[in-house]
């Protein structure tokens, strides 16, 4: 972790979560007292690796409660095989919007898409609903052919003036960006 007030000067704290963890997104505020973390071990069980899970910390140094939050939907759901935290989730009236990328394993590869949660604002590790089909999925050249291709995979994301501008990277080749107001995706979690 490093942190920055001008994006040019930074303090780097160093790792947040033990090694072999990836896909890791702070929660831009406490909660509690605590600041929380969305996380996906890549060691354990295969039932740990596939899905994320929820830490909290007093200082950013020191993480402990770890425990599953969503897991990855078991059969031919379309994000069946493994699923990992996107961008920071962002506070709003509803609750906490939380992106994330989805796998659907296939003879020709894995298939990245693009899904939503909504968790309680007080107790994140209450979930409130979350979409049962994808939002973005690879469709054009740039998502479907690349370094790894079929890929749409969210990084970052910002609300402005009711609408939310997702940053996604395309077939690991391409920064990419969709737009969707705020309220039309918080009506696909109701």
């Amino acid at each position: 972790l490093a942190l920055s007030r001008d994006l040019a000067r930074f303090e780097r704290l160093g790792r947040i979560l033990p090694p072999e963890d990836k896909d890791a997104a702070l929660f831009p505020e406490p909660i509690g007292g605590r600041w929380a973390c969305l996380h996906r071990p890549v060691r354990g069980p295969e039932y740990v690796r596939r899905d994320v899970w929820l830490s909290f910390s007093r200082d950013l140094r020191r993480w402990e409660g770890g425990r599953p939050l969503l897991a990855a939907r078991r059969g031919c759901w379309w994000d069946a095989d493994k699923i990992g935290a996107g961008p920071p989730p962002l506070a709003t009236e509803a609750g906490w919007l939380v992106g994330y990328h989805g796998v659907k394993a296939t003879v020709a590869g894995g298939i990245y898409r693009f899904g939503l949660a909504l968790l309680d604002r007080r107790d994140p590790f209450r979930v409130l609903g979350r979409t049962s089909a994808w939002c973005l999925a690879p469709e054009a050249p740039y998502e479907r052919v690349g370094d790894v291709p079929n890929v749409v995979f969210p990084c970052g994301w910002l609300v402005r003036e009711g609408v939310v501008h997702l940053y996604y990277g395309g077939a690991d080749t391409c920064v990419c960006l969709a737009t969707a107001p705020l309220e039309r995706l918080l009506a696909a979690l109701r």
